[in-house]
């Protein structure tokens, strides 16, 4: 593609060079330029990448769009400077790969929770009712069936339509994806056209980033207020901040609620281990999903299919075929007659919504016990309020290592600790090692009772030190019967 085109939709300042050249790949990280590419210089959170221009012309670079030429240029290089390069690599890579969300129908979801199951859902159905299909998520991405592994949530600029661009290409009439806080305010979906948005809900997370709760609402709201008018927006309406996200957006407005009257609104009518009746607008269907929370979840995946034009009795059929998403809320059965249960849950709602979801089926027929730690080099406020909720719902707890990172372990276990009093840690163990305390809990538990192992859901890894280390909860629990 011509640089000229390539840049033609951006408010361009100076360009030094020629505009005429050829471009065939686009990056900003400066390892993965290649020769002829155009490298973009992002002020990133970490690193400056007007630092790596240099090493991006080593590496082949053609061109370079930057906030601040170099003051001694490369010959045959072509310099195009903008205000804000962040701000534009969305519409970049968008115009590389050929505007992809043009050309099929991408729904996002934001929140604190739940982003993964409706998300997968929602992918799992529409394939499920004979369409192709493409997921962007926390857990796998996936063109269709095939699966492509993730690092982040919400992919960077580049990398994001460049998937976009391969679903298009085998044929993806929807894709699906959680859209993250981070990448809303870092401009990782500037140039996406969205079919939709969904709203799950928002609690405390992510604060280590965001500072304040109230930007970090604001950053989930940005999603919602650039959504154009020919789209959805499905809003939760349970959540004290579920109209405020959708008050300023063109979009289409839906609710939907379990608590209160909504576009879209379930009930439980019964509930146990192996799933739910429930009744949606009426009618009645059985899910392989347990808890309020999935409710919930479900209730956006139903709204934003019939908002894609599906019939809601085909809907309901399909919603009845959908299986849990992996790690999240994961029923084993142990041979002496205890339940484990593998969940996700790492903020405090979150592990209030899972507690309240096995009492739910419990009905004071059993005890539990909660196996939970705290990640490391993350918002440290939440800690003491997640041992608290621990606690509060729990016959036992054991308190453990999550993904330390570049902490140490003691030392998270301690903040959580902090947030309890004497009367609340006589319930408590605190164990370092998590293959321990899974084990611990294994041995506590008695027939009719439920282990709640919470932090790491999906994961295969415990991060220490910079290094994944194989851990994965169910394998353990497994190993443990």
């Amino acid at each position: 593609m011509k640089l000229k085109n390539l840049v033609s939709k951006l408010d361009v300042l100076e360009v030094k060079g020629d505009l005429e050249r050829d471009i065939c790949g686009v990056q900003i990280d400066s390892r993965q330029v290649g020769e002829g590419h155009l490298f973009i210089a992002v002020r990133g959170t970490v690193a400056d990448g007007h630092n790596y221009i240099g090493k991006a012309l080593e590496q082949g670079a053609a061109a370079v769009l930057c906030e601040t030429i170099p003051e001694e240029t490369a010959e045959n290089i072509t310099y195009v400077r903008v205000e804000n390069t962040e701000q534009v690599v969305g519409q970049v890579a968008t115009t590389f790969y050929g505007d992809p969300t043009s050309k099929m129908k991408l729904v996002g979801v934001t929140g604190t929770n739940g982003k993964t199951t409706i998300a997968t859902v929602l992918y799992e159905m529409f394939r499920y009712m004979g369409h192709k299909a493409g997921l962007l998520s926390t857990v796998c991405n996936y063109i269709d069936g095939e699966a492509i592994p993730t690092e982040h949530t919400t992919p960077d600029p580049i990398t994001l339509n460049a998937l976009l661009a391969r679903m298009v290409e085998a044929g993806c009439e929807y894709a699906f994806m959680e859209v993250s806080s981070h990448s809303i305010v870092q401009n990782r979906i500037g140039g996406l056209t969205f079919a939709g948005g969904l709203f799950t809900n928002i609690t405390r997370d992510h604060l280590d980033y965001h500072k304040t709760f109230e930007n970090y609402i604001k950053a989930k709201k940005l999603f919602f207020d650039n959504l154009p008018k020919e789209a959805f927006a499905i809003t939760n309406a349970d959540d004290k901040n579920g109209m405020v996200m959708v008050q300023n957006t063109k979009a289409q407005v839906k609710t939907y609620s379990v608590q209160s009257p909504a576009d879209f609104k379930a009930k439980i009518i019964e509930c146990h281990f192996e799933g739910m009746y429930l009744n949606i607008k009426g009618k009645e269907v059985g899910v392989q999903f347990i808890g309020k929370f999935n409710v919930s979840n479900l209730l956006a995946v139903y709204g934003a299919a019939v908002m894609l034009g599906k019939d809601e009795q085909e809907v309901l059929v399909a919603l009845s075929a959908m299986k849990p998403v992996n790690g999240r809320f994961e029923a084993l059965r142990s041979p002496s007659g205890y339940t484990a249960i593998v969940d996700y849950a790492h903020t405090p709602d979150a592990l209030e919504n899972v507690l309240n979801a096995i009492h739910g089926v419990l009905d004071g027929k059993g005890e539990v016990i909660t196996v939970c730690g705290a990640g490391g080099n993350r918002d440290k406020g939440k800690r003491p309020l997640m041992a608290r909720e621990a606690v509060k719902q729990s016959d036992r707890v054991i308190i453990t290592s999550d993904n330390p990172r570049f902490e140490e372990p003691q030392d998270i276990i301690n903040d959580m600790l902090a947030g309890l009093d004497e009367e609340q840690m006589k319930k408590v163990i605190a164990i370092v090692d998590r293959r321990q305390a899974i084990k611990t809990a294994c041995m506590m538990a008695k027939s009719g009772d439920v282990i709640l192992i919470a932090g790491k859901g999906h994961e295969d890894y415990q991060d220490v030190k910079g290094v994944k280390h194989h851990f994965d909860d169910k394998e353990e629990v497994r190993a443990c019967f």
